[in-house]
Parts: C-alpha cells; sequence; structure tokens
C-alpha cells in the first residue's frame, strides 16, 4: 500500500469523525455549537460521509485513485475553506447560496471554525501533489 493510500484512508477516519461530531454527547453545546465553535447540520453530514466514502475507495482501489482524490478534495475543501474566511459560509454545502455573507474576519473563532478545512484541503492537495512521486 501506497502513502497516498494510506493517508486516504487517514482522511476516511477524519471525515467519518467529523460526520460524527452532532452525534457524541458533549461534542456540541447547548446552542448545536460543535466545540462551541461552529454548526454542523444534515447537510454537512452527509458532505462529510460521502467524502469519507470517496477516500476510501480511493484509498482501497490504487495509489493514483489516492492521488486523485487527495488532488480534487485537497483543492475543493481548501477552497471552501478560503470562502470561509471571506463569507462566513462555505460552498460544498450551498450554504454560501443560502445565506447572506457575514464579511471577511480574521478573529479567532473564524479561523477556529475553517481550520479543519483549510488543514485537510491543504494537506490533501500538497500531499497528492508533491508526496509519493513517480518520476
Amino acid at each position: 500500500m501506497s502513502l497516498l493510500q494510506k493517508i486516504a484512508l487517514g482522511y476516511f477516519v477524519a471525515l467519518m469523525g467529523a460526520a460524527s461530531i452532532n452525534y457524541i454527547p458533549g461534542l456540541t453545546d447547548e446552542n448545536g455549537l460543535a466545540f462551541g465553535i461552529f454548526a454542523l447540520d444534515i447537510y454537512d453530514d452527509a458532505l462529510h460521509v460521502a467524502s469519507a466514502l470517496w477516500a476510501l475507495i480511493a484509498g482501497l482501489r490504487s495509489r493514483d485513485a489516492a492521488r486523485t482524490f487527495l488532488i480534487l478534495f485537497g483543492a475543493a475543501y481548501l477552497i471552501d475553506g478560503i470562502f470561509g474566511m471571506f463569507t462566513g459560509y462555505g460552498f460544498l454545502d450551498l450554504a454560501i447560496f443560502t445565506n447572506a455573507s457575514l464579511g471577511f474576519d480574521l478573529s479567532l473563532p473564524r479561523w477556529l471554525a475553517n481550520l479543519p478545512h483549510l488543514l485537510l484541503g491543504g494537506f490533501g492537495l500538497f500531499a497528492g501533489l508533491f508526496l509519493d512521486r513517480r518520476g
């Protein structure tokens, strides 16, 4: 199993963990905010599960499938995190189309809310483009 396949399988675990946050007692507050920072809804959960299944299939299939997953997923999630910083909402769950922009904000809560997508997206894109390269 290649390094990229192992990373894709790690993304499967991370994304299933993200999808389960709302269902683990104590991880959301009385306002429904995960860790007191951001809200996840059924659309977010569905997106995380679909992404996790894509990661699992790619990780089990081949190095090239894992690489494709990491590049496409990484780009999409990184851009989603950037949109989140600029608007307060992402595009992957279509929230930018259903909510008015909250405007650009560099506050700690906005960073913390978007950090998972920025990190997962950025590392996925980096891994797909630069790790385990064949010359």
